[in-house]
């Protein structure tokens, strides 16, 4: 007679754990450096330490005194050290002829004569100018006499909105003293910083040639 054959015993599953080891591990990682890394900030401050010997409060050093010669009158002023000549013009020493158009250097609205040379003011740091002698657009007329280029402007009708005017005055007496005036072409060329939104370019050219040749 056949042996009584009996049912294996059915083993119970294993008990699942609630999270995978690997998340553990990460788990106990995460929290494990957060405690290290907030010991480490904190231990200074229990411990009474005291700061860096070199360490200097927040705005101490970033200012400095800068005396200048603007349109012949001397002035000493106390800028951030990041204050452009630009802004220095404009809101220390209160002269808005010089225009703020880009504040990139791709316009030439700001141009003022640095030394008797043309810059950009809105890309020269104020700091760096102590000692020089800065001729802006309120600086080029003698009392109601206008500068030769200004009152050439007036006749070439050189102008629309007005907005470049200062600086391509500025730029077209730096662009005379430097001795770029030979023809229409070299003036357009040395000028071709300064740029005119509202297309007087024949007229700016004309203006200059005819203060040029009036020398």
């Amino acid at each position: 007679m056949p042996a009584e054959h009996r049912a294996s015993p059915v083993p119970e599953p294993a008990p699942v754990p609630s999270e995978a080891p690997s998340t553990l591990r990460r788990r106990t990682f995460i929290a494990a450096s957060g405690v290290a890394v907030g010991g480490a900030v904190a231990a200074p401050a229990l411990l009474g330490a005291e700061p860096a010997a070199d360490a200097q409060p927040a705005g101490e050093g970033t200012s400095s005194r800068v005396a200048v010669t603007v349109n012949g009158r001397r002035v000493t002023v106390t800028v951030d050290n990041r204050t452009s000549l630009l802004d220095l013009l404009r809101e220390h020493l209160d002269l808005p002829g010089t225009k703020k158009g880009c504040d990139a250097g791709a316009c030439g609205a700001c141009t003022v004569l640095v030394d008797g040379r043309r810059v950009n003011g809105c890309l020269t740091l104020a700091v760096r100018l102590d000692g020089a002698e800065i001729t802006t657009i309120e600086g080029l007329a003698n009392g109601d006499d206008l500068h030769p280029l200004q009152q050439a402007f007036i006749e070439q009708d050189a102008f629309q909105c007005g907005f470049c005017t200062p600086g391509q005055i500025m730029s077209g007496v730096g662009c005379i003293r430097e001795g770029r005036t030979r023809s229409a072409g070299d003036i357009r060329e040395w000028m071709s910083g300064n740029i005119c939104r509202c297309g007087c370019y024949p007229k700016i050219v004309r203006a200059v040639e005819q203060t040029a040749k009036g020398r």
